[in-house]
């Protein structure tokens, strides 16, 4: 189900090796999903890859390093930057043959496509970005991550990685936490998606490497010389990255949109997938 039977193809990196997918006709647009922290390929879900083919795009999705199929690392601090990730994307741009694209980027994946629209914005046709918060931060302190969810993330420490069922159950509850409305979270396709992840990944253990990631230059006040069409989509409830984060997108990036999803946290529901292929298809329309 979260595979697919759509065409796969490993992409060379650097030192590392990428996994990827695509979706829809060869000759489309190309669209780059890059997904957020500590997140594969599969958190993209399938309806959404497929309603975009649907509507005449190539769409691409990949497992970042140290998540999914991709190259993974010893588990611990990671030895590469966002930049080093953006370097991934780009990689991944080049082997499917797109001059430029269209990058949709949710959370981490958002600022990596910041930093590629700031880097190459000759490659970048259009922008969206989804829960993220702004490459640089911004002239006020921004809020962040709920303390339920730190608190949940501390208990990492006394995990037992080769307890499958344990980290299911400490990933489910990551889903959880992430959602608008935790006490009314449908556990099931988050369940589906981990049983999917954990038969596809060696280990999960590696994906936390990304909580140490960060960026290797200083990008305070560069959001302004972006010059990409930009569409900025936030969760209203989102707990994980705080809608102000969105709004300060908004505000940095000229002429940029913004859209709020209502009741939504630091996810793409099931119920909120025709809204966002909607707002992401036509932000990219030619």
């Amino acid at each position: 189900m979260y595979m697919n039977g759509a065409p796969e193809l490993a992409v060379r990196s650097g030192d590392v090796t990428i996994a990827t997918q695509s979706f829809g006709p060869t000759d489309g647009p190309g669209v780059i999903l890059i997904m957020g922290a500590t997140a594969s390929m599969l958190w993209w879900p399938v309806p959404l890859c497929r309603q975009l083919a649907d509507a005449g795009f190539r769409v691409v999705r990949y497992d970042h390093r140290d998540t999914g199929r991709s190259t993974s690392h010893a588990p611990g601090v990671a030895g590469y930057s966002v930049e080093d990730m953006a370097g991934d994307l780009t990689a991944v741009q080049d082997a499917y043959g797109f001059e430029r694209a269209h990058l949709v980027g949710m959370s981490l994946g958002g600022l990596i496509a910041q930093i590629t629209a700031l880097t190459l914005p000759q490659r970048v046709q259009s922008m969206t970005l989804i829960g993220s918060e702004p490459l640089g931060g911004a002239e006020t302190e921004l809020p962040g991550i709920d303390e339920r969810f730190m608190g949940h993330f501390a208990t990492m420490s006394d995990l037992d990685w080769s307890d499958r069922a344990a980290v299911a159950r400490f990933l489910l509850e990551i889903a959880r936490l992430s959602a608008g409305t935790p006490d009314a979270f449908d556990p099931a396709p988050s369940i589906a998606r981990i049983d999917a992840e954990l038969d596809r990944a060696d280990t999960m253990q590696t994906a936390f490497n990304h909580a140490t990631v960060e960026t290797a230059r200083d990008w305070t006040g560069r959001l302004p010389e972006v010059t990409t069409p930009t569409l900025v989509i936030h969760g209203e409830l989102d707990p994980i990255v705080p809608p102000a984060n969105g709004k300060a997108i908004h505000d940095q990036i000229p002429d940029s949109r913004l859209h709020i999803l209502d009741g939504v946290g630091h996810e793409l529901p099931d119920g909120f997938i025709d809204e966002i292929v909607a707002a992401i298809t036509q932000h990219a329309a030619p």
